[in-house]
């Protein structure tokens, strides 16, 4: 870790007091998270809120243990995770492999750049009826709406940090006899490779947005159905706790994505 140290501080002292500062950080961000808790549970108990429309934590738990027999609750985190880490990587790898293809060809960059702009404007929720139609009301589906969500952002964020590229160090590999290839893999990928961390943590997120959307219409298990049959049933307890899981997850996963790109900074 790179540090900047004030006049008159040591590492010593500035690491000190950089760790005290993030023990701080957590110790707010929970104790604001408890009191968001203890007030939708007191508003309700109040009376300030309808507690069978808005649910409460109580009631959130409730609904959970409910569905721990039989593993139900767990079967449904566990599809909505995989069809979210199967649409990611998808997505990694298309998104990489796309932008390496324009980069290469400015022909083919030219002529699909404007399709590419107009696929990521275009709202994907309205595709998803098309897509039942097309591939049937199944997991292929939910995957496929996930990664049109988030691969043309992607491609497009991806390509215009390829075309960024120091262009003293690609003439630096060039005039060392270096061929097209040495440059992609000396130059360009190493060089965006944080802005590729950086598309990553917006792409988990976006990849689980698209799954729920995707489970929304066209699945029989998974967080996103519980909520639309949570809401057709009535069971506005199952809808709250499969938001509040929701939230959990989409945090976990950009910490493991966040995890990973601490790793690659402490190795620089």
């Amino acid at each position: 870790m790179k540090v900047n140290l004030s006049p008159g501080i040591t590492q010593e002292e500035f690491l000190r007091r950089y760790e005290r500062k993030k023990r701080l950080i957590t110790f707010y961000r929970i104790i604001i998270l408890i009191a968001l808790f203890v007030l939708w549970e007191a508003a309700t108990r109040l009376g300030l809120i309808d507690s069978f429309i808005f649910s409460s934590p109580v009631r959130i738990v409730n609904a959970f243990i409910s569905l721990i027999p039989g593993g139900v609750i767990f079967k449904h985190i566990g599809i909505t995770l995989f069809e979210t880490f199967i649409s990611f990587l998808l997505v990694l790898a298309l998104g990489v492999l796309i932008a390496v293809i324009l980069w290469w060809n400015d022909s083919i960059s030219n002529v699909i750049e404007p399709y590419l702009i107009a696929l990521n404007s275009l709202p994907k929720s309205a595709l998803a009826p098309i897509l039942i139609v097309w591939l049937g009301n199944n997991m292929k589906t939910i995957v496929v709406c996930a990664i049109m969500l988030a691969v043309f952002g992607t491609i497009i964020n991806l390509y215009t940090d390829f075309r960024t590229t120091d262009p003293d160090k690609i003439l630096l590999v060039r005039t060392l006899g270096g061929s097209k290839m040495d440059i992609l893999l000396k130059v360009v990928l190493p060089q965006n490779f944080p802005a590729l961390i950086s598309s990553m943590k917006v792409n988990i997120g976006l990849c689980l947005v698209g799954v729920i959307i995707g489970e929304f219409l066209a699945a029989n298990s998974g967080l996103g159905y519980l909520i639309i049959y949570g809401s057709q049933v009535f069971k506005l307890d199952w809808v709250m706790m499969s938001i509040v899981i929701l939230c959990i997850m989409a945090t976990v996963l950009y910490s493991i994505v966040n995890f990973f790109e601490k790793k690659y900074e402490a190795k620089l």
